[in-house]
Formats: C-alpha cells, structure tokens, sequence
C-alpha cells in the first residue's frame, strides 16, 4: 500500500489558533451542554467549508458591472448524506452553508450476531449517482459504519471519488480502515 497517495486523499483542517480553541471548549470536561452544541457546530461549518473546497470545480464566466468576472462553479450538483444518527447532528451547518442541498439518509448498526455493520435503512436522492456527496459522520472510529455507507452509496451508482467523508474526529485505525476499502474517497477532518 502506498500512503502517500493515500494520504493526498485525507485532509487535515488547518490547525488554526481558532480550530485548536474550538477543540479546546469541546474537549473540556467543564463545557456546558449549550456551549458544546454551540462551539461544535462553529467547528462542523469550519469542516463543511473545508469539505466544499475539495470538491471539483469547473470555470465560469460572470458579467459584472464592471466587465466579465473570471470565476468558478462547482462540477456537479451536490448532496449530503448523514450517517443516522450522529450525522444529523451536521446537517444544519450543512443546510447553513449549501441553501436547499438534498440531505440523504443511512443507518448503520452493528448485527447482534456477527458484530459487523448492517445496513438497516437508507433515503437517498434518486440521481445520486450524478452527484457529489458529502456523507457526514462526526466520528471516525473503527470505519466500520463510514465504509457500509459508503458500499451503499457505490452500490447506488456514486462513484468513489465522487464521495467526500466529512468527520470531526478521525482515528489512525479508521483512517487505515477507510483507505484500505475505499482509496478513492477523500476524508476530511478537524482531528
């Protein structure tokens, strides 16, 4: 395995002053609950913008009042998918960011019997194969659950470089998981 072509694939956010004090407030076991919510989905916005631009992006000109503006646009509709339930938790900074972005739905959960993930529901737009996906999990632990939905999102005509994972919290071990089932889908993370 070469990480270094798959380490072009997982993005750290920029450890900023203000990323690091936003993971400061979180982390603290002193947080309020209000103050957790409020500094988490400050944190959650940062991560989606960060998502947003690794995206592809196609050329567009604009007339201006000044002449023609030179610019961008993105390549292919968008959508979010939240992993039930913890990703819900995302999609209001999603919903803040992309104004009338379709939001999907799967739920993931472990089968009592062989522990491995099971796919127990899914919601997705019908022609999600023509989009990019941002598939929202604030944690990556194991990368049992985010390599499921991603089987399902494949298995629904999304091609892999198409998804982009957009999560709060990524472990080394969940990283590996990721890279090792699905090489082509980019990660994005806060830590």
């Amino acid at each position: 395995e070469n990480m270094t072509d798959a380490s072009k694939l997982v993005h750290l956010l920029p450890q900023t002053n203000q990323v690091i004090a936003l993971h400061t407030i979180i982390r603290d076991k002193h947080t309020k609950r209000a103050d957790f919510i409020f500094y988490s989905d400050r944190l959650i916005r940062l991560l989606i913008e960060e998502g947003l631009g690794a995206l592809p992006f196609k050329e567009k000109q604009v007339e201006t009042p000044c002449g023609i503006y030179h610019g961008a646009e993105f390549a292919a509709n968008l959508c979010g998918v939240s992993i039930i339930r913890a990703g819900e938790s995302m999609e209001a900074g999603l919903r803040q960011v992309c104004q009338n972005i379709r939001i999907g739905k799967i739920l993931i959960q472990r089968d009592e019997e062989t522990a491995e993930p099971k796919l127990y529901y899914s919601k997705l737009p019908h022609d999600i194969a023509k989009r990019n996906v941002l598939l929202l999990d604030p944690m990556l632990a194991t990368g049992g659950s985010a390599i499921k939905a991603i089987d399902v999102l494949i298995e629904k005509g999304c091609p892999a470089e198409n998804i982009v994972f957009l999560n709060l919290f990524a472990s080394p071990e969940g990283i590996h998981a990721m890279k090792k089932a699905h090489p082509a889908v980019k990660i994005v993370t806060t830590a």
